[in-house]
C-alpha cells in the first residue's frame, strides 16, 4: 500500500484537467486526492482511496466544497521590472499616442523600462519581483514563466536572469527562465551592432551559465525581421535554447511561419496570424499562447481571434503577459478576460491556462493536471463549480495552494 501524506477531501468538484477529459476538465464528484510526498498518488472516491492506499499519518485537508485544481502555469510574463510605467499607462488610456507622450516628457515603452533596469541593484529586482510572485501565488499559481528583454544590454540582461535564479530559490513558485534580449533595440547602439551582440556575446554567456532554457525573440513589423530572429532562435538552438517567438502582435511579417519551421515549444500573442499557418503550426506542435489581459490593458485595434485558431485543432493557452504595460497578477481573471473577449467557454480557458500552459514551457509530462505521478501542484478555490471562475469577475483569491505537495499558501479565511 502507498503511504499517502497528504489527503485533499470535502471537494464540490475536482478538476484533473487530464488530456484524455472529454469536458476538457474531468470534473468530478465524490472525489479525494491522495498525494504521496511531492506527488499525486491516486485520484478516486474515499472509498476507493481508503481501500487502496494507507492513510494513517495522511495530513487531511478539507476542501469545505470547494473547487480543487491543478496549480494555474503563468506561461509568459516579463516579471522582472523596475518601477513602473504608470504616467505612460494613465494617457494612454486617455487616448493619447506615444508621440504625444513622448511630448510631454514622459517615457514610453520597452526603451523606457530598460533604462530604469539599468539602475537597478539585483536585490531591488528581487524583492520587487518577489512581491509580485507573493500575489500570483494567492490566486493560484504555482509556476511562471519570467522573461529578460529590459535590459538590452549584456549585463542587465544577465543580470535579470540571474534575478530569475534567485526567485526560484527564494519562494515557492517554480520560475522557467526565458532569454529574450530580442525585445527591442537599444537607442545607444546601431542595430546590427545590437544583433551581434546578442548572437556573438548575450547568447554563449547565457547558455555557458545555465540562465535559461528558452530564447525568445520579438519578430514583428518594427522590431525583429524573420531572417534577424531565424539567426538569433537558431544560435540559440546551437546552444541548447529551446524557440519560443513573440509574434503576429501588430502585424504579419511571417513569425508564425518561422515558428512552425523551427518547431518552437510556443508561439505568443497572434492576432495577426493568417489562418493559412494553422495547419502548419498544429503540424509541429507549437502551442500558441494568447493573453486578453494585454489586449485590454492596450486597447488593441485588433483583438485575438480564438476561436479560430482552436477550431483548427491548435493547442492554445493563455497567460498573463505580466509586465510594466500589463500589470497583472490574476490568471483567474485572465479566465474572465479569455470568456468574455476570446469567447472561450468556462472549460475551454481553465484547460488553456493549466495543461497547455505547461505545455507551452515542455512541462506538460508533470505539471498542468492532477493525474498519479505528476507534481502535486493544487490550488482549492472558493467555488462549488468550475464555471464561477468565469462567471464572478474580479474574484480568484485561492483558499489554499500547495507546490509539489508541500502548502505554500493559505487564504486568512483557512481551509
Amino acid at each position: 500500500m502507498t503511504r499517502i501524506t497528504t489527503l485533499i477531501e470535502n471537494a464540490g468538484q475536482v478538476l484533473t484537467c487530464a488530456p484524455d477529459a472529454a469536458d476538457l476538465v474531468g470534473a468530478l464528484k465524490n472525489t479525494v486526492v491522495a498525494i504521496s510526498g511531492n506527488a499525486i498518488a491516486a485520484i478516486g472516491s474515499p472509498e476507493e482511496i481508503a481501500a487502496a492506499h494507507d492513510l494513517s499519518a495522511a495530513e487531511r485537508i478539507d476542501a469545505k466544497g470547494g473547487l480543487v485544481m491543478p496549480g494555474f502555469v503563468d506561461c509568459h510574463t516579463h516579471l522582472v521590472f523596475h518601477k513602473s510605467r504608470v504616467e505612460e499607462y494613465a494617457q494612454k488610456v486617455q487616448g493619447r499616442t506615444a508621440a504625444e507622450i513622448r511630448a510631454m516628457g514622459i517615457p514610453v515603452g520597452i526603451t523606457a523600462t530598460a533604462q530604469m533596469m539599468r539602475e537597478a541593484s539585483l536585490e531591488e529586482l528581487v524583492a520587487s519581483a518577489a512581491e509580485r510572485l507573493d500575489h500570483m501565488l494567492a490566486f493560484g499559481t504555482t509556476t511562471v514563466e519570467s522573461k529578460s528583454g529590459y535590459g538590452l544590454n549584456t549585463a542587465t540582461e544577465i543580470k535579470m536572469l540571474e534575478v530569475n535564479r534567485e526567485l526560484g530559490h527564494r519562494q515557492p513558485i517554480e520560475i522557467v527562465s526565458t532569454f529574450l534580449g530580442a525585445h527591442e533595440f537599444p537607442d545607444d547602439k546601431p542595430r546590427e551592432a545590437y544583433i551581434r551582440e546578442i548572437l556573438d556575446e548575450m547568447i554563449p554567456e547565457v547558455a555557458r551559465r545555465g540562465l535559461a532554457e528558452f530564447n525568445d525573440v520579438y519578430c514583428d513589423d518594427g522590431y525583429y525581421t524573420v531572417e534577424e530572429s531565424r539567426a538569433i532562435l537558431e544560435r540559440g538552438l546551437e546552444h541548447g535554447l529551446k524557440v519560443k517567438i513573440h509574434t503576429d502582435a501588430y502585424s504579419h511579417i511571417g513569425g508564425s511561419k518561422l515558428a512552425a519551421e523551427l518547431k518552437a515549444v510556443s508561439a505568443d500573442h497572434m492576432n495577426f496570424t493568417d489562418p493559412s499557418e494553422y495547419a502548419g503550426l498544429r503540424e509541429a506542435g507549437v502551442v500558441c499562447v494568447v493573453m486578453p489581459a494585454l489586449d485590454f490593458s492596450v486597447g488593441h485595434s485588433r483583438p485575438f481571434d480564438a476561436r479560430a485558431l482552436m477550431d483548427a485543432g491548435i493547442t492554445v493557452a493563455l497567460a498573463t503577459d505580466m509586465c510594466p504595460g500589463c500589470w497583472l497578477e490574476s490568471m483567474p481573471f485572465v479566465v474572465q478576460l479569455a470568456c468574455r473577449l476570446y469567447k472561450f467557454g468556462p472549460a475551454e480557458a481553465i484547460r488553456a491556462g493549466t495543461l497547455h500552459a505547461a505545455m507551452a514551457l515542455d512541462r506538460g509530462d508533470r505539471l498542468g493536471s492532477l493525474e498519479p505521478g505528476k507534481d502535486a501542484d493544487i490550488a482549492i478555490f472558493p467555488y462549488q463549480r468550475y464555471e464561477d471562475m468565469a462567471y464572478r469577475l474580479g474574484r480568484g483569491r485561492a483558499r489554499l495552494v500547495m507546490k509539489a505537495g508541500k502548502v505554500v499558501f493559505r487564504d486568512a479565511e483557512g481551509v
